[in-house]
């Protein structure tokens, strides 16, 4: 009997759990074994772990209704190592009884991206990250305790913070939220989109410190570049993300920034048998110009690892998946939003709908991004061409992968 492709997909946020799905339509269940590694039995909406954060109830779902029928196995554990020479990787989990190695002849790394306290004293002690779900429900406790006027700190003038702040001070009037920002409050975005922007802000009452750089977090302020001290009952970090710190440690070819260096189909140009995908993978977008971290770059990288994968497994010719951005869709509370458009390569053009109608649309969005995940199989024609099996293929080295690609 021929062994089957093992294909492991490591990480269920959004750009993993789709490509698992997507896989899982395009390719035979007798010809491949798809496994889905995930430290957490359901997934989590990223987007929305400020909503979690002031208490709003979310929506469970669990990867096992999410994948039934279609042939994924789970494993839910942890990851503890990458070996991409030998093509084995290590887990830990309940699951698992201890550490256990996992051969694979195709690996999806999908292990994404947490906070980044970017070296700042203090930050790592004192302050409160939502890039996760651990983190949103300790922040959750926090902010429960705080009494009428007590001070909330929000450091990052990224889509995160904006939406963050915007949140917490709908949510909780009573408190005194504040933002700090490096730069200018929205200096990215439009004039339309900078000065709606200003008005919601004006609006919920939030304090901006513009052109505030955070050198230190203490239990109960902050200290400015300039010596500026802020106080904060509450500091919340939303000044960027790092990536795992897993690929960095392995063999496999990364930039200075811990991303797996990956060609134009996701697929490594060091080990040809791994893809990376979402905030893992270093991808050009238009212009050259790195994609940025967010849910609007990884599931097109889903899609086109995905889809590259059958395609060299079936023997049929390589897709090629547009990687360009459209708009920014920012929260501002549940009432009000900023869809800002942009040209492909991410930068801010004049058109922005904003309002409570750019409210529905990010909610929409919200909701079409999570559907996607809990239906990754829908709508993707599958192939019935055979599989190239792990015994039968060539030895592919990095240079003749490039080539290719």
């Amino acid at each position: 009997m021929q062994q089957q492709h093992r294909i492991i997909v490591l990480g269920a946020g959004y750009s993993g759990a789709i490509a698992a799905g997507r896989l899982a339509k395009r390719l035979r269940r007798e010809d491949v074994a798809i496994t889905l590694v995930n430290a957490e039995p359901d997934f989590v909406e990223r987007v929305r772990m400020h909503q979690l954060a002031t208490g709003q109830k979310l929506a469970p779902r669990p990867f096992s209704e999410m994948f039934a029928g279609t042939g994924v196995a789970l494993k839910y554990a942890k990851v503890t190592a990458v070996d991409p020479d030998r093509k084995h990787v290590t887990v830990a989990g309940a699951d698992t009884g201890g550490a256990e190695e996992l051969p694979y002849d195709t690996l999806v790394y999908a292990l994404g991206s947490g906070w980044n306290s970017q070296g700042v004293p203090g930050t790592a002690e004192h302050a409160h990250e939502i890039s996760g779900r651990p983190g949103a429900l300790r922040l959750r406790e926090r902010l429960a305790g705080l009494d009428a006027g007590q001070q909330v700190l929000v450091i990052g003038g990224g889509l995160t913070g904006l939406e963050a702040a915007t949140e917490f001070a709908e949510a909780r009037p009573d408190l005194d939220i504040a933002l700090a920002v490096r730069g200018g409050l929205g200096d990215t975005l439009s004039p339309k989109g900078r000065g709606h922007l200003r008005k919601v802000f004006g609006k919920l009452g939030i304090t901006v410190h513009e052109h505030t750089a955070v050198t230190e977090v203490t239990p109960d302020h902050v200290t400015a570049a300039d010596g500026t001290s802020i106080p904060a009952a509450v500091t919340v970090w939303t000044a960027g993300f790092a990536v795992h710190p897993i690929a960095q440690a392995t063999a496999l070819e990364v930039s200075d920034t811990g991303q797996i260096v990956v060609d134009a189909t996701m697929r490594s140009l060091s080990h040809p048998d791994v893809y990376a995908i979402g905030d893992a993978a270093l991808v050009a977008g238009p212009g050259d110009k790195p994609l940025r971290m967010s849910c609007a770059s990884g599931v097109p990288t889903a899609w086109q690892a995905a889809d590259a994968i059958a395609a060299r497994l079936t023997g049929t010719k390589l897709p090629k998946t547009p990687l360009r951005y459209f708009n920014q869709c920012i929260s501002l509370g549940r009432k009000e939003g900023l869809i800002q458009y942009v040209t492909a390569d991410d930068r801010s053009v004049s058109a922005a709908l904003t309002g409570r109608l750019a409210a529905v649309y990010k909610e929409l969005v919200c909701k079409g991004a999570a559907w996607g995940v809990a239906h990754p199989t829908l709508g993707v024609p599958a192939r019935r061409r055979p599989v190239v099996r792990a015994e039968q293929q060539p030895q592919v080295t990095a240079a003749a992968a490039n080539a290719e690609a």
